[in-house]
């Protein structure tokens, strides 16, 4: 199993180094535009593997998309992140062309990849490679949702005093502030509802803080986090190289699920060795189907910023 990371900042590195540490994939490829970036992120991560216990073999290339050849997963980091004050969408004109010119490189050498789009604005992003692109719409994928969830997650448990483990939840919709729709309704503690334990009051707090996960960090640290995407995105790709059928909120491509059509936002779907094997409808609330649309008529707006 080989995978290439393209983009050797901190996302990318902390994405390499859980898969390492993970050690299903036989070889990561770690790609950077930065002459030696990414060949000292790679040395300085092997250095590690005797103390961690992996024999995956992590290779830093600069620039060189032959070294990638024979990719059977992808992950795309590459573009500015976010700096205080800024949203994802305002990252667009400058990522869009970086992201576009990766995933036409990484596909010229690997024609069956499976690709997982990470750059923000990250559902724009997913939607551009499904436009400019052959790859099958299963096999393009967006991360959003498996970092929001997880987020949502954590406040979950932060809310209750309950340990993490006992706490189930996901975040559907946008990747965006204002696009999160944390589901509230079926977020569960052992199996119970949530609802049993919190007010709705408090429940609406975990739902804004969720929301807010990124921009709270990005205020705290100065930049964008990268310990929670990056065990993000190694969830996905072990899911899709071990054949997991395991289920995440992923930003995917809708022709009339949900119904919503010609957009790419976060819906639950399972995860195996084809990419996305299928999208899962769940049942949603008039509420949820409204902040749905609402959250899919943000994003449509920032697709009408591409250049297609």
């Amino acid at each position: 199993m080989k995978v290439t990371v393209v983009g050797a900042g901190a996302v990318g590195a902390s994405c390499t180094e859980y898969i390492a540490i993970k050690n299903f994939a036989s070889e990561v490829i770690l790609l950077d535009i930065k002459e030696g970036f990414a060949e000292g992120k790679a040395m300085d991560l092997m250095q590690t593997a005797s103390l961690m216990g992996f024999d995956t073999k992590i290779t830093g290339i600069t620039n060189d998309y032959s070294a990638t050849a024979g990719s059977d997963i992808a992950v795309i980091t590459s573009g500015i992140p976010r700096k205080p004050g800024m949203t994802r969408e305002e990252l667009i004109g400058i990522n869009a062309g970086i992201v576009k010119s990766v995933a036409s490189s990484l596909i010229a050498h690997s024609p069956n990849v499976i690709l997982i789009v990470v750059s923000n604005p990250m559902d724009t992003m997913t939607y551009l490679v499904h436009k400019t692109t052959k790859l099958a719409k299963n096999k393009i994928i967006g991360m959003g949702g498996a970092l929001d969830s997880a987020r949502f997650k954590y406040r979950l448990a932060e809310a209750l005093e309950a340990p993490i483990s006992d706490v189930d939840g996901m975040v559907i919709g946008g990747h965006s502030d204002t696009g999160m729709v944390p589901l509230t309704s079926h977020a569960t503690r052992n199996s119970i509802k949530v609802a049993d334990f919190l007010s709705e009051e408090r429940l609406d707090q975990v739902a804004e803080d969720t929301k807010v996960g990124g921009a709270t960090l990005t205020k705290l640290l100065g930049t964008s986090a990268w310990y929670a995407p990056g065990a993000a995105v190694s969830s996905m790709v072990q899911a899709i190289a071990c054949n997991q059928m395991k289920m995440f909120p992923c930003s995917t491509l809708l022709e009339g699920e949900y119904d919503l059509n010609d957009i790419c936002i976060g819906v639950p779907v399972l995860l195996g060795k084809n990419g996305i094997e299928k999208i899962v409808n769940i049942p949603l609330s008039s509420a949820e189907k409204a902040k749905m649309q609402e959250s899919a008529d943000g994003v449509k707006k920032t697709n009408d910023l591409l250049a297609l």
